[in-house]
């Protein structure tokens, strides 16, 4: 009888210890989610910037570009990673509606480029950097 009790022992202590090694395996091995940022078309204080200007991100995440004072606003991408369409990327429509936004999720690593139609030339432009 001894002989047994140490055995299912013996046979717990191992289950236990695969169940263990097959949880580890499992969390680890879980993809990490995509996250979503904001980058606001105008600035707090009416400016026609983009603010952030620069932002860095991980691939398959998805930017947001929202309509936050004053427009009208547009982002219209112009240097993309190869492999990437800066016109397929790209949005032409103006934004007038605080609040009203535009989403574009990249997952090709590289630096992308991108401005305002209307406010190019007052400086509205920024990068996005896809690590």
């Amino acid at each position: 009888m001894k002989f047994f009790a140490s055995l299912s022992k013996r046979f717990a202590a191992v289950l236990s210890l695969v169940v263990l090694v097959a949880g580890t395996l499992l969390l680890s091995a879980a993809p990490a989610s995509a996250a979503t940022v904001q980058i606001k078309m105008g600035t707090d204080k009416y400016a026609p910037l983009y603010e952030p200007k620069a932002l860095s991100i991980s691939a398959g995440d998805t930017v947001e570009f929202v309509m936050n004072k004053v427009g009208p606003h547009n982002v219209i991408f112009d240097k993309v990673p190869a492999g990437e369409s800066a016109p397929a990327l790209s949005n032409t429509k103006l934004a007038i509606a605080p609040g009203s936004f535009y989403s574009v999720t990249l997952g090709t690593p590289g630096t992308y480029s991108f401005y305002c139609t209307p406010h190019r030339g007052a400086g509205m432009v920024g990068t996005i950097t896809v690590e």
